[in-house]
């Protein structure tokens, strides 16, 4: 497979010009193994401890390059540079050791209208040893883009404004940019500010899988083994910026938000899978 930086430019250079109406039918599949030195720069980069069992919201960058894969080919119907990730929703079925093998698949599926355009399900699947030990559904949108109506997303989770703040973060306009290293995710919004005006952002924004990955690091020790994480991204967090992470125990449950002075960046629910 192509890098991604390379697909990315692809993309760009392909992204006038006709396009599939449909989803393609294709799954691509891939046998990976955890490379432990990124394993630890991805855990210094997003606030996680370094460890043999890997982030809840690591296998998202194992599965990330596949989904890139997918949407940079001229069959894909939404453009890939300018995709912004509305949704992120995780189930994890047990912790994954960096040791095992894996085998990531992903495929496309529910292309369908959004208030501002289009938006469509990138569905990863991981299996270790034939079991299914992680999903991820991320939900990206097309601004501006058309598609047919589809079913009703599930209810977003709730916010929590009536908690307090217990964390701030002060997040750079480098942050980006290493989290693009890491993740590989290269999409020219997260980059520099000249680059994300061309897409319609006053400055950079972060990805919405750092933001949801430094939220839930905040609660390692917490949280069990296996769990659901369903993170909806509110206002981009346009770097730099200044956020209060706000967190609260409901029972088994967890509920998260990120906010910042104007706006909410995140809202999220952990439950038990």
């Amino acid at each position: 497979m192509a890098g991604l930086g390379t697909l990315y430019v692809k993309a760009a250079l392909g992204a006038v010009g006709p396009r599939g109406h449909t989803l393609p039918d294709t799954a691509i599949v891939r046998d990976v193994s955890v490379d432990r030195d990124h394993l630890a720069e991805y855990a210094h980069v997003c606030g996680f401890p370094v460890a043999d069992a890997l982030p809840v919201t690591y296998p998202h960058v194992l599965a990330f390059p596949l989904q890139v894969e997918l949407m940079a080919r001229r069959s894909f119907p939404l453009p890939l540079p300018g995709l912004v990730h509305v949704r992120n929703r995780i189930t994890a079925h047990r912790a994954i050791d960096a040791a095992e093998r894996l085998a990531v698949r992903v495929h496309a599926e529910g292309l369908r209208a959004h208030p501002k355009g289009a938006q469509v399900d990138l569905v990863a699947e991981i299996d270790a040893a034939g079991e299914v030990v992680w999903e991820g559904r991320s939900t990206y949108l097309a601004r501006g883009a058309t598609a047919p109506d589809g079913a009703p997303d599930p209810a977003e989770p709730a916010g929590i404004d009536d908690a307090t703040a217990v964390a701030t973060w002060r997040v750079d306009s480098g942050t980006g940019r290493r989290y693009a290293r890491v993740s590989g995710d290269v999409n020219p919004i997260h980059l520099h500010p000249l680059t994300a005006k061309a897409f319609g952002f006053p400055r950079a924004i972060a990805h919405g899988m750092w933001t949801a990955a430094r939220a839930v690091a905040a609660l390692q020790g917490r949280l069990p083994s296996g769990m659901g994480y369903d993170v909806a991204f509110g206002k981009p967090l346009l770097l730099p910026s200044t956020v209060e992470l706000r967190t609260r125990a409901e029972g088994d449950a967890w509920a998260v938000e990120v906010r910042g002075r104007k706006a909410s960046h995140l809202k999220a629910r952990i439950t038990r899978p």
